[in-house]
């Protein structure tokens, strides 16, 4: 009886699985990099637009190609525009990120006059703030109601939370730098309420404005 012999052009079953999972990897680590990448909010800083237990996708492309290093950008897609609720690394703690929206744009004058935003010396439609406290701080005490004005460099973003009573942000640590963006919040994909331990349903795919 003759003895079997191998195709030598076969491969293992075990190959084929190592070969299928590391392309898988490769893919997904491509995808978080370059394309789209998850993020959950654990904090109030952006309600009621976002609340503590959404998860969410930010389009990584949006604004260009970048070296995921340094944040240079490769490919130029398009520019942070007013509004925009954008993901970067911290100032003060790159190693975080934190969520806000876009209020200053380059080269644009900011001021906060008693809790009024103000560009180039013209009150700023503010549609999404929210505000909780009746009490409006000096500058003295805090910026959290008076601030500025400051003008915002190039490359640089002035970010705030809508919840503008309880948010830490640019008001308090100044200006994002755009290699520092991650890139844009467009979609809720999933949002749990750990307090009623319940599913939110009508937040599911929720467009992110």
């Amino acid at each position: 009886m003759a003895a079997e012999t191998k195709d030598p052009g076969r491969k293992s079953v075990f190959r084929e699985y190592a070969e299928a999972i590391i392309i898988a990897l490769i893919l997904a680590l491509f995808i978080r990099t370059f394309v789209v990448q998850a993020f959950k909010i654990p904090s109030g800083s952006m309600e009621p637009t976002l609340l503590v237990g959404d998860h969410l996708l930010v389009s990584k492309f949006i604004y260009g190609i970048r070296n995921p290093l340094s944040g240079e950008v490769w490919v130029s897609l398009g520019e942070p525009e007013r509004y925009d609720v954008v993901v970067f690394k911290y100032p003060q703690n790159p190693s975080q990120d934190y969520i806000k929206r876009v209020i200053g744009l380059p080269g644009e004058t900011v001021e906060i006059r008693d809790k009024t935003v103000y560009i180039d010396g013209q009150v700023m439609e503010d549609p999404q703030a929210v505000f909780l406290d009746d009490e409006i701080y000096p500058a003295s005490r805090q910026p959290r109601d008076n601030f500025g004005p400051v003008t915002v460099g190039p490359d640089q973003l002035f970010v705030l939370g809508d919840n503008r009573d309880n948010s830490h942000d640019g008001r308090f640590w100044g200006m994002v730098e755009t290699r520092a963006l991650k890139g844009k919040a467009f979609v809720l994909y999933w949002s749990w309420d750990s307090e009623n331990t319940s599913l939110r349903w009508s937040r599911l795919g929720q467009r992110i404005n």
